[in-house]
């Protein structure tokens, strides 16, 4: 499926004539007047366009070290300046001395980090955590994303040769991504990116919890499911639920583990979606952080699957971070659109997009339940 027909969309032709809305109109005024050196700085001077003019100069400039500022942010991860800083505040020289390095350098990495809102100077000269560093503390999925942003940064070292030719590094890292023959990884092959999966879904995972249409509902078929946390968080919210993950036979094997670690009477299919037949008599079946991870064929034939899978009046709750959230939309198109692109497989899709793919499954009646903070999860469900 074209991205068009997912949208419902047509395109025009080279030929088509070309009319333009009055918003069009007005986006041409903008662009000639911003892209004028003689009209910035006489907005930059004019009292009354003088703030505009700033704030887009910033975000300009902002947008142009971004890089910069991310290296900052795992700076601090890599050298421990959060645990440094968690239980009191420290001076420089003793700061220095925990994160091993030399006093100018500490410096240096705690004034930038300051102007990041990372840390903060206290009133007595001692260093403290800013608020986005005490927010990090309470984000460990977040750090271990951190981390692993440097086999990403590395893809992106050239990002025109990416858009070329599409997939990179972090493709190999992620296992299952453009691979036929996924059901036979064997356990060692799956344990890093299962581990940061299971580790980065904390907050999403809560945001979703509370949205699952669980009530009333006997079994619940997580795909895709990875070691079990949803699952986990799941058996929690709904303690009656019978609970089962799809998986590859090998991050089946960790599911079970963890299973049987927590105490969770849950079970854990081995098999890979593409090739094998979903486990059936579920009657709600969830897609947790998947789609996204496939091009709209495959995903179009794993919702097929999915829905060959449910039973009548059965469901499928589809939660992911989507493109064209409102407030949100760098998430998406930004950083998951290139994430995805270095993976080498996937997109982020907006709702419409997504629920154009459940209907053109098989799924009639698509509704949105509403999360907590749509930047980081929304949720489709969606019902035969």
């Amino acid at each position: 499926m074209s991205q068009a027909s997912l949208e419902g969309g047509a395109a025009q032709g080279p030929g088509a004539p070309q009319r333009m809305s009055l918003r069009d109109r007005w986006r041409r005024f903008r662009n000639a007047r911003l892209g004028d050196a003689r009209f910035q700085r006489w907005a930059a001077g004019f009292p009354f366009t003088r703030p505009v003019a700033l704030k887009s100069a910033r975000a300009l400039f902002d947008l142009t070290a971004g890089f910069v500022y991310s290296q900052i942010l795992y700076s601090c991860v890599k050298l421990g300046v959060f645990e440094a800083l968690a239980d009191e505040p420290l001076t420089l020289d003793a700061l220095a001395r925990r994160i091993g390095l030399e006093r100018d350098a500490a410096e240096r990495l705690l004034r930038a980090a300051a102007s990041l809102r990372l840390a903060e100077r206290c009133d007595d000269g001692r260093w403290t955590l800013g608020d986005l560093g005490a927010a990090m503390l309470g984000a460990a999925g977040v750090r271990e994303m951190v981390e692993h942003h440097a086999a990403l940064y590395a893809d992106l070292a050239d990002p025109v040769a990416l858009l070329k030719n599409r997939g990179g590094r972090i493709g190999d890292y992620w296992a299952y991504s453009r691979n036929a023959a996924a059901g036979a990884l064997t356990p060692e092959k799956v344990a890093d990116y299962s581990a940061l999966m299971a580790a980065s879904q904390a907050t999403f995972l809560e945001d979703v919890v509370a949205a699952a249409p669980l009530r009333g509902r006997r079994r619940l078929l997580d795909v895709g499911g990875g070691e079990g946390r949803f699952v986990c968080a799941a058996a929690k919210a709904a303690p009656g639920l019978e609970l089962a993950v799809f998986d590859l036979p090998a991050v089946a094997e960790r599911a079970e583990a963890r299973f049987a670690q927590d105490g969770v009477p849950a079970r854990a299919h081995g098999g890979d979606f593409f090739n094998d037949a979903l486990p059936e008599g579920y009657d709600l079946i969830s897609l947790i952080r998947v789609c996204f991870d496939h091009d709209d064929a495959p995903a179009l034939r794993l919702l097929g699957a999915v829905r060959k899978a449910t039973p009548a009046g059965g469901a499928v709750m589809v939660a992911e971070t989507m493109a064209g959230t409102p407030g949100a939309e760098p998430v998406g198109d930004a950083y998951f659109g290139f994430y995805l692109l270095a993976m080498g497989s996937g997109r982020p899709r907006t709702a419409a997009e997504l629920t154009a793919l459940l209907r053109a499954a098989g799924f009639g009646a698509v509704r949105e339940a509403r999360t907590a903070r749509p930047m980081l999860a929304r949720v489709l469900v969606a019902t035969p």
